[in-house]
């Protein structure tokens, strides 16, 4: 009875939210300027060349963490000209100097509009895309990492078979990459669906409708235009890792009284049964979140950030993070560590 009562109560707060609050949001941002630039790094056009990443940024400190430079970085060595898009409305000294070292430009905005309208606001400002233009890498800073060199993935990004590339998809609501890491080609930023629908991108002060109307628009917009779009990371291929072997390993582990009664082993199993319930009646889930581990195993560089922050869907076996971070991918957990440190209200990392 309660939970039927609550499910009756959230379905009326979402109606409220898109028939009266989400109205006078949309109307908020198309009365409100698209572009909130207010510095502008290198005075005059940015030299640009033929791949360039917009990176857009948040941090109310006017703070840069480290990954970040690690990631730009990486992206910088890797071939791409990187744009750093923030939307702090300040940068630190200290951060200023370390972008302009790797970055190719730096736009500092007013927190206005969202990742979708710093990019939006970004491809206006610099005239994007150019003549010479063959990629443009939207990124952001949703995900720890770079946990891996970012090379390898870089050179999947294969515009011959694909139009737009994503490294994750989502089925919820309805089909999407997932836009913490949009790769366009060439015919694709020449496509009228591109041009279109960026010019369409609007500041609505209102998160989802944000993610609504963009972050799961924009892969729906461009497959209606013709384009087409795929993900590096295929969401069949990591439910097919969450097998029968998988789920009777960790049965088998139970046979043992420290196997029935370890957490970890609990919650393990806990989760694979979860990921196997989606599967079956056919529920959409989250990649990032109820894969996370899934992902990690196959080489994934990043682990989101609202996971391990937030863990906004629950995520039952996320516990044993830093173990998998140092003993399949080698990597170091500390530095993921020391941001929590800053993040993390009432919880253990």
């Amino acid at each position: 009875m309660q939970s039927l009562l609550k499910r009756a109560v959230l379905k009326t707060l979402h109606w409220i939210r898109w028939s009266c609050v989400m109205p006078v949001a949309v109307l908020a941002g198309r009365l409100r300027s698209p572009h909130q630039v207010i510095l502008a790094w290198p005075e005059g056009e940015a030299k640009l060349g033929p791949r360039v990443v917009l990176f857009m940024h948040f941090d109310g400190r006017g703070f840069v963490r480290q990954q970040l430079l690690d990631y730009m970085r990486e992206l910088k060595e890797n071939g791409r000209d990187v744009v750093f898009v923030t939307n702090s409305e300040k940068l630190t000294p200290y951060a200023l100097e370390a972008v302009k070292e790797l970055c190719a430009a730096v736009l500092v905005r007013r927190n206005i509009g969202y990742d979708f309208g710093a990019w939006a606001d970004a491809l206006h400002h610099l005239g994007l895309p150019r003549a010479d233009t063959q990629e443009i890498i939207f990124a952001n800073d949703s995900v720890f990492g770079p946990l891996l060199p970012l090379g390898d993935v870089l050179r999947r990004l294969n515009y011959e078979k694909s139009d737009i590339w994503g490294l994750t998809e989502s089925w919820q609501v309805r089909y999407h990459l997932q836009s913490f890491f949009l790769g366009f080609g060439p015919k694709a930023l020449r496509a009228e669906a591109f041009g279109k629908f960026w010019s369409a991108v609007r500041p609505v002060p209102a998160k989802a409708y944000v993610v609504h109307k963009y972050e799961i628009g924009i892969t729906q917009a461009m497959m209606a235009g013709g384009l087409s779009c795929n993900a590096l990371w295929a969401y069949e291929t990591l439910l097919r890792m969450v097998n029968r072997d998988e789920l009777d390993k960790l049965i088998e582990l139970e046979a043992s009284e420290l196997g029935r009664n370890d957490p970890v082993q609990v919650t393990r199993k806990l989760q694979i049964l979860r990921i196997r319930d989606g599967a079956a009646r056919r529920v959409a889930l989250n990649p990032t979140s109820d894969l996370w581990r899934q992902l990690l195993l196959t080489g994934f560089p990043f682990i989101k950030r609202e996971l391990l922050r937030d863990n906004p869907s629950k995520v039952q076996d996320v516990g044993d993070w830093a173990e998998v971070v140092r003993e399949v991918l080698g990597a170091d957990p500390e530095p993921i560590r020391q941001d929590l440190r800053l993040m993390l209200k009432g919880k253990a990392p």
